[in-house]
């Protein structure tokens, strides 16, 4: 008997460790197919799903990609629909681009008359640029710095009244670090620099965005969680958006994310979801 009990767990470690050892050279072999051993460096990163970043940290030239996104948020006298194109891509190493085009449509709750509620709109043409200047192997981390411009336009309703009625200057910092082969934390900070054109005012919001995924063994699927908090002088708003990636083809991904506002005056419960491509590319 003792010795079927001794067998029994001899086989139940030996098959933990296998497994363990399996899941190892799964994360060994993704991890060494997206860093590879050529320049220049790029490591593996989870990039959040909500706040997006410009191109992959430490992007190789031909690099690109296609992202359309749905949102719908719960408001107290409306709903609003978000949806967006954007399309990215990386001309040199190193150096990523972006073009996006954020629409946003409003539908009034039963109690509440549409002219009281937003105007349909294309809320903006933004165009970013991101430079990864640190990438370490050894170190699992890198850092970029980058800029977003977004031109303002008119809503549907006052469309070309004017064209262009601000503009949003904003600098951001990027840093992240893979913990091991699963775990991934990156933080997105900077000033959002808003400009009226109408009477020249300027107020400026301050951005920190968090987030930590665990990245599924052998895969690019994640499960994981951001904290979009902004700072607008004595206010402070936070939305938390848990989240997972899903590969369907291996150049397609579909990201499904939820966002639980904390202290929020008008918002309440809203959800996004971002369809991902990726081209080959050589």
């Amino acid at each position: 008997m003792k010795k079927k009990i001794l067998l029994l767990s001899l086989f139940s470690v030996t098959a933990h460790m296998a497994l363990a050892q399996n899941d190892a050279t799964l994360d060994s072999l993704y991890i060494e197919e997206v860093q590879e051993q050529k320049l220049p460096v790029k490591v593996l990163h989870a990039e959040p799903l909500y706040i997006d970043l410009i191109r992959d940290l430490g992007a190789r030239k031909g690099e690109r990609e296609w992202n359309l996104g749905l949102g719908l948020t719960d408001n107290l006298k409306y709903d609003s629909y978000e949806a967006l194109v954007e399309y990215e891509w990386a001309p040199i190493d190193r150096l990523g681009l972006e073009v996006e085009l954020p629409f946003t449509f409003y539908s009034p709750l039963q109690s509440t008359s549409r002219d009281s509620i937003p105007s349909n709109q294309l809320n903006s043409l933004k165009v970013a640029a991101q430079w990864s200047f640190f990438v370490n192997e050894k170190y699992a981390t890198s850092m970029a710095i980058g800029y977003i411009n977004e031109f303002e336009l008119s809503s549907f309703r006052e469309f070309g009244k004017p064209l262009v009625k601000g503009n949003v200057y904003n600098p951001f910092l990027v840093v992240a670090k893979r913990w091991g082969n699963n775990f991934h934390s990156l933080i997105y900070t900077g000033p959002m620099i808003h400009q009226d054109f109408e009477n020249n005012n300027f107020h400026t919001t301050y951005d920190i965005n968090t987030s930590f995924h665990y990245m599924i063994p052998g895969t690019r699927n994640f499960l994981g969680i951001e904290f979009n908090k902004t700072l607008d002088k004595k206010d402070f708003d936070m939305t938390i958006r848990p989240q997972m990636r899903v590969g369907v083809t291996e150049q397609l991904m579909i990201g499904i994310v939820a966002g639980i506002p904390v202290e929020r005056e008008n918002e309440r419960f809203s959800s996004f979801l971002r369809l991902i491509w990726e081209p080959k590319h050589h």
